[in-house]
């Protein structure tokens, strides 16, 4: 007789899969020319390509740890990141991809925006103490004292009440305030486009990165240089995203990506938060795929 047993579905996936998806979204972003950031044809900033890389493989232990929160996941994959490369070269994407690892680790369902919903509705004051002490220690570049919520001081209310008051100047901060909309809206619609395009892992990542850099002014450019400059920059990404998917092949594509590249490095302009989005939604994609392939109990 067969085992009905065998053919339950269970959803939550395991740490040791987690930890493996979160390093191959980092290696992958990196893979593609992301005009103004670090990858592999092009280091910047002060940054490395393999900086990138050991900054994941230091975190990533944290970010799947199993039976954690998202806080606890913040604080020790940017405490592990600073032991191993003494920078800050991923607070945005532990934020972002802490929720996500919290989701699949604790999911009910197969799916992934339901349940990173379910995960942000729950973060609590350990949560936004947690991830406090992290963003403090990360000093991220121009992320001073704020009205309210000041991450210098102790945390008054939820992870979730902190970054929807941050929403407004922080895109990564929006995406709590609204259940990772750019992660699932604009980043895993491009993404399957792109794909069904023909388009291989590199150029894949790289139409995500530029529809999410045409989409909103990159607030990491914004903090630095001043809304305007971000303004003027996402202006910039439309007209490339445009041409990007006029391409006639990857090479033709790579060639422009990285004429913009280095126009954008010269004025010192890195579009960090929607590296950092490019990060999530690869994360995301890998996550939801799992979670889409039911397991077998026994």
């Amino acid at each position: 007789m067969r085992d009905c047993a065998s053919d339950v579905a269970t959803f939550p996936v395991a740490p040791q899969e987690i930890a493996t998806g979160f390093v191959a979204a980092c290696e992958a972003e990196l893979q593609a020319p992301k005009p103004g950031n670090v990858h592999v044809f092009a280091d910047g900033h002060g940054m490395t390509a393999a900086d990138f890389l050991a900054s994941a493989k230091a975190a990533a232990p944290f970010i799947a740890a199993a039976r954690s929160t998202v806080g606890a996941r913040i604080e020790g994959a940017v405490e592990a990141t600073w032991a191993r490369v003494g920078q800050n070269t991923n607070l945005g994407i532990i934020l972002l991809c802490a929720p996500l690892a919290q989701a699949a680790a604790a999911a009910q369902s197969a799916d992934l925006r339901r349940e990173t919903r379910r995960v942000l509705q729950a973060l609590d004051l350990e949560d936004a103490a947690a991830a406090f002490r992290a963003i403090a220690q990360a000093q991220p570049a121009g992320l001073g004292a704020a009205p309210e919520h000041d991450v210098h001081a102790p945390a008054e209310t939820t992870l979730l009440e902190a970054m929807r008051a941050a929403a407004g100047r922080d895109r990564i901060a929006w995406q709590y305030a609204n259940d990772f909309a750019d992660i699932f809206d604009v980043g895993l619609e491009t993404l399957a486009d792109a794909r069904r395009g023909g388009a291989d892992a590199p150029l894949a990542t790289l139409s995500v990165y530029a529809a999410l850099l045409a989409a909103f002014p990159d607030s990491h450019i914004a903090r630095k240089h001043g809304l305007a400059a971000a303004e003027t920059v996402r202006g910039e990404a439309a007209l490339f995203e445009k041409t990007l998917k006029s391409a006639d092949a990857r090479e033709a594509a790579f060639e422009l990506a990285l004429e913009f590249d280095r126009a954008l490095k010269q004025r010192r302009l890195n579009p960090g938060t929607s590296a950092d989005l490019t990060v999530a939604v690869l994360f995301a994609d890998y996550l939801a795929a799992i979670l889409a392939s039911p397991h077998k109990n026994g």
